[in-house]
């Protein structure tokens, strides 16, 4: 890669650590359960109300990024956040951070539709996959550090919520280096009449049905691995929530070592063999976690789930970008639209949790999805005949 593509491509992947803001969801939903005393089905619409903003706002953005263009999208996203993020500061009521989670998940949505077709721009080719990839390795690396930031604000600052100022700094330097940063942008032909049908015409296409499939299902296993995590180490080991938290940070420390993996494997092997042995061990990983009730075996299991589904969303994502090239916009705000997938799983592990009265019931909702992505690994690549490598 050229050094002024590096020079470019850093604002950019910096993008992907505010990107992975949106993890910290998970252990606020365990924080608001027990300062408000909720049932697991209510403390669950805080993740609710972030990822079902992908279904609503994910079409309208790829439609609004035709026209303002791909990094103006990505700065008005980063304005959202920060708006977001101060809020549950100016009143801590569940009702609040219901608010402040579903612009969060707006502006979320905003970011993950326009920063892979923005990525598009400065790299191309072969080396977008693993471009990508490395963007979610700095997800990865977000997400991880979020429990640890909650924690040290909890017992240093005396209060988990100032995270959420950290954050906003964070935003804000995001927003200026990227403004800074001249990217060139192709200019877009697009047809307003229709859009919204033409978006999801896309998906009579069978590969981009599947794929679409794939990303809910993915995103449904992420956030329920991120959610639940916590809780079953409350509920089987006895931990307090600050402590259970370090389960969570032990998923994303191996999905962001799976990330770093990947950007190499991803550019020298196959995709297709990878994503069926990773789908393989992330079933096989879920099964295992029904059953077991051992601390250090639980945290175990959330490494390798972490480690096995860190690099499938590039994969998908890659896969549909470059089947329809001419369609980047329009393919990217679909598929960003199966980030809703987030929003239906943990409500769904919620009231699976309440009905069964463990949460047993998260771990096989989960595994439902999990299913899915091993019946996708092998029916996909074979229906599309597509080899990234």
């Amino acid at each position: 890669m050229k050094k002024n593509q590096l020079q470019n491509v850093f604002p950019v992947l910096f993008g992907f650590f505010i990107m992975g803001f949106c993890d910290v969801v998970g252990i606020t939903a365990t924080h608001v359960k027990a300062d408000f005393g909720l049932s697991d089905t209510m403390s669950n619409m805080i993740p609710v109300a972030l990822f079902s903003m992908f279904l609503l706002f994910s079409v309208p953005t790829g439609i609004l990024m035709n026209k303002i263009g791909r990094k103006r999208t990505v700065l008005i996203s980063n304005i959202i956040t920060i708006v977001a993020m101060f809020l549950p500061l100016i009143g801590y009521t569940f009702a609040l951070c219901i608010v402040s989670f579903a612009l969060l998940g707006i502006a979320n949505t905003m970011l993950q539709v326009s920063i892979n077709p923005l990525l598009s721009n400065i790299v191309q080719g072969d080396k977008l996959s693993s471009t990508i990839t490395a963007g979610q390795f700095v997800k990865a690396i977000s997400s991880f550090c979020g429990p640890f930031i909650a924690a040290y604000t909890a017992s240093e600052l005396g209060n988990w919520q100032y995270i959420f100022p950290i954050y906003a700094v964070i935003t804000l330097i995001s927003t200026i280096w990227l403004t800074a940063t001249p990217i060139q942008e192709e200019q877009i032909v697009a047809d307003d009449k229709g859009s919204f049908i033409n978006v999801f015409s896309l998906l009579k296409d069978k590969t981009i049905l599947q794929l679409f499939f794939g990303i809910v299902f993915l995103v449904g296993i992420d956030v329920g691995v991120n959610t639940a995590a916590p809780k079953i180490l409350m509920e089987r080991c006895g931990l307090d929530s600050i402590s259970a938290g370090y389960g969570t940070s032990m998923y994303f420390a191996f999905r962001t070592t799976g990330s770093f993996i990947g950007v190499w494997l991803l550019s020298r092997f196959s995709s297709k063999a990878f994503f069926k042995i990773t789908a393989v061990i992330t079933v096989l990983a879920l099964l295992a976690l029904i059953f077991i009730a051992n601390e250090a075996a639980i945290f175990a299991l959330y490494g390798l789930i972490g480690l096995s589904i860190a690099n499938v969303f590039s994969i998908l994502f890659s896969i549909a970008l470059q089947s329809k090239p001419e369609k980047a916009n329009e393919i990217s705000g679909l598929m960003v639209t199966g980030v809703f997938g987030g929003a239906v799983v943990p409500f769904v592990m919620g009231l699976a949790t309440d009905t069964f009265g463990s949460q047993i019931g998260s771990v096989v909702i989960i595994l439902v999805c999990a299913f899915y992505l091993l019946y996708c690994s092998f029916a996909v690549r074979a229906e599309s005949g597509t080899e990234e490598n």
